[in-house]
């Protein structure tokens, strides 16, 4: 279980390309950097991505970063790198809305840390720019947490934008919920397909 030494606001935090620059250099002996992506390269109190590397990855949305680092996947990570594999893709990329590593929910920042965010989103957009041919394949897999938090929906909005740019296709795996959201990846069969998400009528359901 990871519970935030502090509110995020007081942790240092490396921006997005200063990290992903340090992620690319083969510094460590737990993983090899040309099979995962994973920035920071170090187990910290924030992560912006955790994946392996391929030519076509599903890219798994959740809310915030648990425990996972290379080759010590959590419950969560094994479902989505199952799931990826058993729809066809070669690799998954784990994202998140909030980059704060926190197990419960409760225990992530009441308010949001603008600088976070914005390095988040940088995160964001840069695996989105590796696929930009192939219309990046999205998993929308935050199930209802996206209301633990006011901030949460403004950041998943300002998200949805960006993946607009990249003409990415956004999909869902089982039940949506009663108020739409679609299901979190924990405790979905291990041969459960993707289906379209309808991103548009979503975030209407949000205001």
């Amino acid at each position: 279980m990871h519970i935030p030494s502090s509110q995020s606001q007081l942790v240092e935090i490396e921006d997005f390309y200063s990290a992903l620059k340090k992620s690319e250099v083969q510094n460590h002996i737990r993983y090899n950097v040309e099979e995962w992506l994973y920035v920071p390269n170090d187990y910290n109190e924030y992560r912006y991505i955790l994946g392996t590397k391929g030519d076509n990855p599903l890219i798994c949305i959740g809310i915030n970063p648990s425990t996972a680092a290379p080759n010590d996947l959590d419950n969560t990570l094994k479902s989505v790198e199952r799931i990826a594999k058993g729809n066809g893709y070669d690799s998954f990329i784990m994202f998140n809305v909030y980059a704060q590593r926190a197990t419960r929910p409760d225990d992530m920042d009441s308010e949001l840390n603008e600088p976070l965010h914005k390095e988040n989103m940088k995160a964001f957009e840069y695996i989105l720019s590796l696929y930009k041919e192939e219309k990046p394949s999205v998993w929308a897999a935050w199930g209802t947490i996206v209301e633990m938090r006011p901030y949460l929906k403004a950041c998943l909005r300002e998200m949805v934008d960006i993946s607009y740019k990249y003409d990415a296709r956004w999909f869902s795996s089982g039940a949506i919920s009663k108020k739409g959201h679609p299901h979190h990846p924990l405790y979905l069969k291990k041969d459960s397909g993707l289906d379209e998400f309808d991103m548009e009528k979503y975030l209407t359901l949000l205001d």
